[in-house]
């Protein structure tokens, strides 16, 4: 699938609002992808079509995660937000002829993350979490550390997820808290220097 037939087939199943996120999406995995060494098309494929089942309805993705054995069931003990990852990864396989695995991951993993990330896992799901529309408590600080560490910038997305969803008392899926602390044995030392170099609350 190129990528004018993807941004068609996102364009007529998401509402216009979504779109536009995924747009920036793009922009933002492209970006990414140029500053640290990713690939281009494989970036800009997955931040594509990384939403398209963002609003399939909650018990046709149920159905797919329980029908599907290399999904884990223990997804459906989380919130639904979480689950148009892997079935929308499942669906760009399965109904779009996407068989890249490292396309499919990127899609698989955007939302939750999971221990030992590809570098195109990390630009999307980090592209997912910077691009332009988004505004929220600590993501400009996100943003200025992707600037010159893509490993540190996805630690502190993932640490501000898991700060957010402890506060809001919700439970945090595994992969998120194994991508933390894969992510966090390399980059802690970094973002306290920067944090410390400019005086930033992180």
């Amino acid at each position: 699938m190129d990528k004018a037939e993807a941004l068609e087939k996102v364009k007529n199943i998401l509402p216009e609002r979504r779109f536009q996120h995924t747009l920036g999406v793009v922009q933002a995995a492209l970006e990414l992808a140029d500053r640290f060494g990713a690939d281009r098309d494989k970036a800009e494929l997955a931040a594509i079509l990384h939403d398209i089942a963002k609003y399939f309805p909650e018990e046709e993705m149920a159905e797919t995660i329980r029908s599907h054995a290399e999904l884990d069931d223990e997804l459906l003990n989380y919130h639904p937000s979480l689950w148009h990852a892997p079935v929308g990864a499942l669906y760009v396989r399965d109904r779009l002829g996407v068989d890249d695995p490292e396309v499919l991951d990127a899609i698989r993993y955007h939302t939750t993350g999971r221990r030992g990330m590809t570098l195109l896992d990390k630009v999307v799901f980090l592209a997912d979490y910077i691009e332009p529309g988004r505004d929220f408590p600590g993501v400009q600080e996100v943003r200025d550390i992707a600037r010159t560490d893509l490993d540190a910038a996805c630690a502190q997305a993932l640490a501000n997820t898991i700060r957010f969803l402890i506060e809001q008392y919700h439970d945090v899926y595994p992969d998120t808290l194994l991508a933390y602390n894969d992510l966090i044995k390399t980059t802690g030392r970094r973002l306290k220097d920067w944090k410390q170099r400019t005086g930033k609350s992180l």
